[in-house]
């Protein structure tokens, strides 16, 4: 059944295999995509992952996370926060995609019609073989610099920055786990286990938030999904052990 939960990362995460279906306004033919932005509803988004489960079919467990809202504002605040939590590609994907869309509307309403002829901003340059000659150059000039520091004092030198730079990931680590772990995200859950047929069924019962235009969700099928159940939190009730 569906429910409203709080999405956080657990303590003890472990490894898993699934398969992995998003329903967002920018899959083709699913969405209304117009300037203003992507529209769906979350009959519409349900509708398309049920087709999924029934084509399918077979046994195991199904999760759903959804995010659905009536105003853009909201709909990018709990996606963000979903994002940042659990940064699947899908959740960012549609999260970059919202906010260009907005971005686009609303430059299109500031701009003159001129702007779009000017030259667009300086961004880094990044493709495969500039990236892959940047990184022989600075792998040589890193083994000449080894090959100058053979002294004594010179591999002392090394091991004391090796002490120091490890100490700081460690510590980079730590402090990047604590925050992973305060963070939260607001979403509409389902969980099912068991035939999948029927997981599609009961999918489409008591939809939430049937009324929204702004919606982005994504479904886990697979054997075992304790681990990511864990992540799901209902006020009131003990989260799967």
């Amino acid at each position: 059944m569906w429910r409203k939960s709080v999405l956080r990362i657990a303590d003890d995460m472990a490894p898993l295999s699934c398969a992995v279906v998003p329903a967002h306004p920018w899959i083709y033919g699913l969405g209304q995509t117009t300037d203003s932005g992507g529209y769906l509803s979350p009959a519409n988004a349900l509708t398309y992952l049920a087709k999924k489960l029934i084509a399918s079919g077979g046994t195991g467990d199904m999760i759903v996370l959804m995010i659905a809202e009536n105003t853009h504002d909201i709909f990018m605040q709990e996606l963000n926060s979903l994002a940042s939590v659990f940064p699947a590609p899908a959740f960012t994907q549609v999260s970059r995609m919202a906010k260009a869309a907005a971005e686009l509307s609303a430059v299109k309403m500031q701009l003159p019609a001129k702007a779009a002829n000017r030259l667009p901003a300086a961004v880094p340059l990044s493709v495969p073989t500039h990236r892959a000659a940047m990184n022989a150059q600075r792998i040589a000039s890193a083994q000449l610099t080894a090959e100058g520091s053979t002294s004594p004092e010179g591999l002392q030198t090394q091991i004391v920055n090796f002490v120091k730079v490890r100490t700081d990931l460690l510590t980079s680590i730590g402090l990047g786990l604590s925050e992973l772990k305060d963070a939260r995200a607001n979403v509409w859950a389902f969980t099912y286990s068991g035939d999948l047929n029927a997981a599609a069924i009961e999918l489409m019962k008591n939809i939430p938030q049937a009324t929204a235009v702004y919606t982005a969700a994504m479904m886990f099928t697979g054997e075992n999904l304790a681990s990511l159940e864990k992540m799901i939190n209902e006020p009131g009730c003990a989260t799967r052990p």
